[in-house]
């Protein structure tokens, strides 16, 4: 993360100094969002389903700049690995795809752990808000499809910190 910061430096003192053009630096601020990513801790997160207990790697995206660039940018996503989005209380969530590049599944989680709704194969790139439906403590984004390959369904339970991390 330090290296990213670094970078970030040197290119706005380049930028001020005019030795930049703005396509290039688009194109390095997008190389320092991602740098700045690459060193993100995960977490285990289980989630009941019918056929058992599915175990994923999450990003905690826990503040509101990292809820804001969520997945952006990212031109893949690894099997059973996501993001949860901590909106720290129950508040109805509206997401959106813009600068997402892959098709991601968004469980929308209710305070007490369960899946409230699953929006499927969301469209990459899209600007089309994406609703919770109701109240929700967070949401989980996985990889387009992964929520029907797992047998993840609304009324399943999710276990991580946020929701009182209680084992199946």
């Amino acid at each position: 993360m330090r290296g990213a910061r670094h970078l970030a430096h040197a290119v706005g003192r380049l930028a001020r100094l005019g030795g930049l053009t703005l396509a290039a630096l688009a194109a390095l601020s997008i190389f320092t969002a991602v740098a700045g990513r690459a060193a993100a801790e995960f977490e285990p997160l289980e989630i009941a389903t019918q056929k058992g207990v599915v175990v994923l790697e999450v990003e905690v995206a826990r503040t509101p700049e990292t809820r804001s660039s969520g997945l952006m940018f990212r031109t893949s996503l690894p099997d059973r690995q996501g993001m949860l989005f901590d909106f720290e209380e129950d508040q109805p969530v509206f997401m959106w795809m813009k600068n997402t590049y892959i098709p991601l599944d968004m469980l929308f989680i209710r305070s007490d752990g369960t899946i409230a709704r699953i929006a499927e194969m969301t469209t990459p790139l899209s600007t089309q808000t994406i609703s919770s439906g109701e109240p929700v403590r967070a949401v989980l984004e996985i990889a387009g499809g992964a929520a029907a390959q797992l047998g993840i369904a609304p009324g399943d339970h999710v276990s991580h910190d946020l929701f009182g991390k209680t084992r199946h």
